[in-house]
This record gives structure tokens, sequence and C-alpha cells, in this order.
């Protein structure tokens, strides 16, 4: 099961994409991304669909790159950036989602091997897979411990490996409590008391190339600052 990982990165690069489900207090909001993934060296791009906007997205050298039509970053800059590895530094679990599809590799290590359950055969776009239940220590994640407090022990998760062990589709189903922190704060009637987030990621066309740079420098906007500051407040 943890060498899956493995031989999906031997592939080194695939077409992906990834479905993303967030629901809080009755309302649901569904994005959509599909790309490529270079998964020996992480860096992708995709175009993702959420509530009817749509945004160009790279991750290059662990450095997030967003493009939206409708909305110009400060200074009137086409593109904004954010470091995701000092947010990660920071925040554990912000790396795990969907800005670095690419760290989903770290939950291979988490997984134990007292949980691994075998569903069945299944076919997913005509490729014949077997279908796994598993759980993940979320101690053994990045930033585990905080994690920990938000998600509780162990993260329920799915995947489908193909006939050569590499993974065509990973589904993690999580539900996200707000810290105590934000509980006893009397303004936390606007925050929802918990999240829900299923993530869907699917690989397929191994071998595909991959081609994907980081915007002119003249053009982007640099928001690691504001995420940083965005991560302390909600910690």
């Amino acid at each position: 099961m943890r060498s899956a990982y493995d031989k999906t990165a031997e592939a080194e690069s695939a077409q992906m994409t990834i479905e993303m489900k967030l629901a809080a207090d009755g309302r649901t909001i569904t994005s959509d991304g599909k790309g490529v993934i270079d998964l020996a060296e992480g860096d992708s791009a995709m175009t993702i669909t959420a509530q009817d906007k749509t945004i160009e997205q790279r991750v290059v050298d662990q450095v997030l790159y967003q493009k939206s039509p409708d909305q110009k970053a400060p200074g009137g800059k086409p593109w904004i950036k954010i470091d995701l590895k000092k947010v990660a530094a920071q925040q554990g679990l912000s790396s795990q989602q969907i800005g670095d599809p690419a760290q989903t590799a770290a939950y291979a290590k988490a997984i134990t091997d007292k949980d691994v359950t075998k569903v069945g055969a299944e076919k997913i776009d005509g490729v014949d897979t077997t279908h796994y239940k598993v759980a993940v220590d979320v101690s053994e994640l990045p930033g585990g411990e905080r994690m920990s407090k938000q998600l509780g022990p162990t993260l329920p998760m799915q995947i489908w490996l193909d006939d050569e062990g590499r993974l065509r589709r990973q589904q993690i189903d999580m539900t996200i409590k707000a810290p105590a922190s934000a509980s006893a704060n009397p303004d936390s009637a606007a925050s929802p008391k918990q999240l829900k987030m299923s993530t869907v990621m699917e690989f397929s066309e191994f071998g595909t190339e991959v081609d994907t740079e980081a915007p002119p420098a003249d053009q982007v906007a640099d928001m690691t600052g504001k995420a940083l500051q965005g991560s302390q407040q909600s910690s």
C-alpha cells in the first residue's frame, strides 16, 4: 500500500483531476480542477472552476501561483503567489489541500498496517483497479500534532490502484473542528464550528508532458505574508 505512491511517482507525470466539496453551516461549495502534474518534482498546472469562476493555477518549486480573469491582484498585477513551504511550516494542514496536489504522498507514510480493507475490483475510466479503504495516522503527517486537535487521531481514506500498483484515484473525507480558541471567541458566531471537506483526486495518462513555469516576476504580487497572517489568526 505504501509503495503505491512510489510506483505512481515512477511514472514521472500524469494528467490529474481534483474535485473538492466544502460543507459548513448548511452551505456546500464545490470546486473542480484539471491539469497535469510532475509526480517526481511536484510541479503542476491546473485550471480550477469554483462558484462559476475559473482560476489558472500553477505550482512551481512549492510556490503557488494563481490568476483569476475576474480579479486583479494588488498593484493591478494578474498573478498572486504564495510560498507553500512557509505556510506549511506554520500550519501543516495547508500544504495538504488543493494548493499542492503532490503533497498528498505524505499520507502514504502515515497509513496504519492494521486498518487496510480491500473493497474489491472496480473500473476507473475503463482501467481495472482494486479499491481499498485505509486509515491514516494523523500524528504522522506534517504538522500532525496540530492537525490531530482538529481532525482526530485517524483520517479515513480510500484509494484505487491499477494492475501496476499505481494510484488512479484517492478520496479523503475529513471533518475539521474549529480550534478551541475560536470557540471561546465572542465573535465566533460568524465562524462555523466544523467544516466537512471531501477531496477526490484522479490520475490518468501517465507519462504525459508537463511544461510549467513561474509567471514573469513583474506580473506577480506576493501574498505569502497575508496568507501567514491569516493562518496565525485562525490558529
